[in-house]
Parts: structure tokens; C-alpha cells; sequence
């Protein structure tokens, strides 16, 4: 049975509550008491508009559905049917006058970013997962498991890592770090080890092939990284158009290994965000 807890006296389930207490807010500038006053003062001031919009739709909708039970068997005229419309206030006469809507305070991820929007049912757990787990994507395993690049002999999918194909795959997501973040001068496939400069203000990335070094061409795309040895980042955090770029570093592993500059995997963020 479903227990309940009353904060600014409201009734809000205890999932949702602990949800809300040690997960939504930690890390944020709002405490529980705040939260749920911010809460109620909403549910309070658009409770009552609400259902005066509610009860209005209704209505419209009734009168509406009796002119259509009225025509039945009848073609409609749209111009009487129109004028029907406005006379029962769903349809209004278009301003005259010119006009601009402005919004504030609207996360770039609807306001700015163009891109996919994951929704899902939030009663379904797994549909929730999948989708929240699909908003980041290896460019490593989609390009070595579809047909973007054919299999040829001695580079077959196979049942298990084929270092030929594994190959074209590194070639392959090169060519997309060249069209989405260049480096000034030199291609991510001739990239021999990525370098971080935390002594300069803002924080640079640079690129190196033998004792050559290779800046970003537009700088900004860096978003940040994280450390690994003294001399040689874990990751890195690019953007390009509001969308983030990881690549992982790890001369250790199977991939990385054979990467002239370590990189094992290259993740994209596929969509911008999951609705539930």
C-alpha cells in the first residue's frame, strides 16, 4: 500500500519524497522545506485557473460536438463553419498590430539546442532506462557494426574484435573529429597524444604529432577533460553545436593500445535530453 507524507500540506508520496530529499536536491542551492514550498505556492496559485480552463474546454468541446450532430449527413461549409467558430470564442481574429513573444529563463537544451528529445512513459522503468542510457553513443561500436563500412576479406565482423576492422573503425570516427572538431593544421588520425595545459587561462588543449603541437581550431569546442598521468588526459570533453564529444584515453586497453594516441572509444551525445 501506498504511504504518504505531507509537506506544505501536501500530500506527496514517499517515493517521490525520497526521491526529491536524496537525489533531485542534493547538489543544488535549494534545501526540502524550500523545494516544496516553491511546490505548493505553484500548485496554489494555477490550481483554480487551471480548472477554469479545463471547464471551458469542455464546453467548447460539447458545443462543438452538438454542431457537428446537428450536421450530420450535411457537407460542411467552411466558411459558415469558421464563423461558427469565432462566435463560440475558439477561434479569435488575428492581432493587427505586429508583435513579438519573448521567453526567459528557458534551458538551452529546448531554447538553443537543435537536436533529438527522448520521451518516454516514466511508468515503464525499462523504456526509461533505454532511453536515458541511448542519449550517449560509442562512434566505435556504430561504426563497426553496421554497413557504413562494408566487410571486406579479413576485415568481417565476426564473433569477436577484429583488430582489421578495428582499423578502418579508428580511420572512420578520425574523419568525424575532422568535420566536427579540426585541429589547426593536422587530422585527429596523425594525432600521436593529446596534452592539457592547466598553467594558461582558460585551460587549453593541444594536440601532437611527434614534437609538433596542434591547437583546436576554434578553441572553444574544449569543455574540459579528466586527468590522467602527468602528462596525458583520461578523457576529453568536446562540443560542437551544444552537443558533447567524449574521447577515452587508454594506451592499456585492446583499442587503445593499437591508437596511435591512445584513444579507445569516442562517445557522442545523441540527443540532448530524455523527457519522462
Amino acid at each position: 500500500m501506498r504511504t504518504y507524507e505531507v509537506h506544505n500540506g501536501l500530500e506527496i508520496a514517499t517515493e517521490l519524497s525520497d526521491f526529491i530529499r536524496d537525489e533531485a536536491l542534493p547538489g543544488t542551492d535549494l534545501n526540502e522545506f524550500e523545494f516544496w514550498a516553491g511546490v505548493a505556492t505553484i500548485i496554489d496559485k494555477f490550481t483554480e485557473r487551471n480548472r477554469s480552463l479545463l471547464k471551458k474546454r469542455d464546453e467548447l468541446q460539447a458545443t462543438i460536438d452538438n454542431w457537428h450532430t446537428n450536421q450530420a449527413g450535411r457537407s460542411i461549409d467552411l466558411a459558415s463553419y469558421k464563423s461558427f467558430l469565432r462566435e463560440i470564442g475558439y477561434l479569435t481574429q488575428p492581432p493587427q498590430d505586429s508583435f513579438v513573444i519573448e521567453t526567459q529563463n528557458v534551458d538551452s537544451e529546448i531554447a538553443s539546442i537543435a537536436g533529438p528529445q527522448l520521451v518516454v512513459p516514466v511508468l515503464n522503468a525499462r523504456f526509461a532506462l533505454n532511453a536515458a542510457n541511448a542519449r550517449w553513443g560509442s562512434a566505435y561500436d556504430a561504426f563497426y557494426g553496421t554497413d557504413v563500412l562494408p566487410e571486406g576479406p579479413g576485415t568481417e565482423k565476426g564473433n569477436a574484435y577484429n583488430p582489421q576492422r578495428g582499423e578502418l573503425v579508428i580511420d572512420r570516427v578520425a574523419q568525424e573529429l575532422d568535420e566536427i572538431v579540426p585541429l589547426d593544421r593536422v587530422s585527429h588520425s596523425e594525432v600521436t597524444g593529446y596534452t592539457i595545459d592547466q598553467t594558461s587561462t582558460p585551460v587549453t588543449l593541444s594536440a601532437s604529432r611527434n614534437s609538433e603541437s596542434f591547437a583546436l581550431r576554434d578553441p572553444s569546442q574544449f569543455v574540459g577533460f579528466i586527468s590522467g598521468s602527468s602528462d596525458e588526459p583520461e578523457s576529453l570533453l568536446l562540443k560542437n553545436n551544444g552537443l558533447h564529444i567524449e574521447v577515452q584515453i587508454d594506451r592499456q586497453h585492446e583499442v587503445g593500445s593499437v591508437h596511435a594516441a591512445g584513444v579507445k572509444d569516442v562517445i557522442f551525445e545523441s540527443a540532448i535530453t530524455t523527457i519522462q
